[in-house]
């Protein structure tokens, strides 16, 4: 096995290029890994590529004067934009030095070089046995043989896997580097593995043709490479509830407040809490670059919120010409007394809320690194959101306790986010997200439990209003 390196995507001789591992007692039932050092030229250092061409041949031979040689090639470097520096917003000190690179090219947004610090290699070692008129494209595209006289001979399957590429492994490339750390790591792969992992490799390709950024291919790779196959396994069949269960709760969400007539009962400052925490975590979620897996999801359910605060404020919005003027609706009196249950709740709330939230965001200002302003203030807003969030879903469990019921609520939306949320518990494990956003599915999970608790306590009452503002007492009683 030798490995090579050049700046050219073809060789025919061995000018300008590099030997940096030759393992001549090659075996390919022995795994193994190794770390070299790799000279980096200048051509790569000006914002260029450097290529892997990785060699099965006789020992003894060089590579390309051998007749039964086979070859594979694997760039070592891909272009993306930076990350941003992240610096203290005070003193302006700064302890990353990637903004050398972003420098050079006189463009924060401009794609770089970034070096992959992993090459990992395969050999297919199982026998196997196909009809030549049917031989599977994925097999047949990494299949090579030569014909020596009358005897053809099929050589190693030799393949790269290229999920193991992943963004956490990238370095910037800088104009002063000379030399890189690589490291090599082998093991042999069986025929079903092979064919599973180029058609993995296939489809985060697509990805990208179809517009997905390469940090977005980057989430899916994760998900394969790090992942116990059975538990991938596991992760799709709960994949496909959990989309299920997001579309039913939205559903039920937008029937529920479609039909909604009255505030009795419901916390308006927990809509509006909810309304303005789900902004900031999707604000977030973006500034943060994070999966579109976990984004998509915060951007509906953003809108949808927006548009609860609308049917719990009674907005009516009214145009007169171009300008827009909005009116707000009247509360009866039963509202107002559920109003004054909601302002008692938030009162005893904000004595140990906003001193918290301030501490938090004037310490993290003292002692975090932000890439701007605009960063930390949206990083404090969902440090207070996903810290103290779960307070503010309180005035509800007040509101009930003070009503003694729960009849008043959409418990089929409930339920359905319910299992979304233990189904997130599940993902929180697996995708990668910001660990504030990690902890607050588990956050979740407790208030729900409470919630759980009071409709038990609480039983079904028909004298009192439902969650459409109906009463069965209401309608008519039949003559016996």
């Amino acid at each position: 096995l030798s490995v090579y390196t050049t700046t050219r995507s073809n060789i025919g001789a061995e000018s300008n290029i590099d030997l940096v591992l030759n393992v001549e007692d090659f075996d390919i039932e022995s795994k193994f890994e190794r770390t070299v050092n790799v000279s980096v030229p200048k051509k790569t250092r000006n914002n260029g590529t450097l290529y892997a061409y990785i060699f099965l041949h006789h020992a003894g031979i060089l590579p390309w004067r051998d007749g039964k040689q086979v070859h594979i090639v694997s760039p070592l470097t891909t272009y993306m934009v930076p990350k941003p520096e992240e610096i203290n917003l005070l003193t302006g000190e700064s302890t990353t030095q990637q903004i050398e690179a972003e420098k050079q090219t006189n463009a924060l947004d401009e794609p770089v070089s970034h070096w992959r610090s992993r090459l990992t290699l395969n050999v297919m070692v199982e026998d196997f046995v196909f009809d030549g008129s049917s031989l599977p494209a994925d097999v047949h595209r990494y299949m090579k043989m030569v014909q020596l006289g009358k005897t053809v001979h099929y050589l190693p399957i030799l393949f790269i896997d290229q999920l193991s590429n992943r963004v956490k492994d990238l370095m910037v490339i800088n104009r002063s580097t000379t030399e890189l750390p690589l490291t090599v790591s082998y093991d042999k792969i069986s025929l079903g593995k092979l064919r599973f992992w180029i058609h993995m490799q296939d489809a985060v390709y697509s990805l990208q043709q179809f517009g997905f950024s390469e940090k977005d291919a980057d989430e899916v790779k994760g998900i394969f490479v790090d992942t116990n196959l059975y538990f991938l396994a596991l992760t799709f069949f709960v994949a496909a509830f959990h989309l299920l269960f997001d579309f039913l709760a939205f559903k039920n969400d937008i029937s529920f407040w479609k039909k909604k007539r009255s505030m009795i009962g419901m916390s308006t400052k927990a809509v509006l809490w909810r309304c303005f925490s789900t902004v900031v975590i999707f604000l977030f979620l973006l500034d943060e670059q994070t999966s579109l897996l976990v984004l998509i999801p915060a951007g509906i359910g953003a809108v949808i919120e927006l548009w609860k605060v609308k049917k719990a404020l009674k907005m009516t919005i009214k145009w007169q010409g171009l300008r827009p003027k909005i009116q707000f609706g009247t509360y009866n009196d039963s509202e107002k007394k559920t109003e004054e249950y909601d302002t008692q709740a938030m009162k005893y709330l904000s004595y140990l809320l906003y001193p918290l939230c301030i501490g938090g965001a004037g310490y993290s200002l003292l002692n975090v690194k932000y890439k701007s302003w605009y960063s930390w203030l949206i990083n404090s807003f969902v440090n207070g959101v996903y810290a103290f969030g779960f307070l503010f879903m309180l005035p509800q469990l007040f509101v009930n306790y003070k009503m003694k019921s729960v009849a008043h609520l959409p418990w089929k939306a409930f339920t359905y986010k319910a299992f979304n949320t233990f189904i997130d518990d599940i993902f929180a494990f697996i995708i990668t997200m910001p660990t504030s956003h990690r902890l607050a599915c588990f956050r979740d999970d407790v208030v729900f439990l409470v919630y759980l608790y009071q409709r038990w306590l609480y039983p079904v009452d028909k004298s009192r209003v439902n969650e459409y503002g109906e009463s069965y007492e209401e309608k008519p009683k039949k003559k016996s």
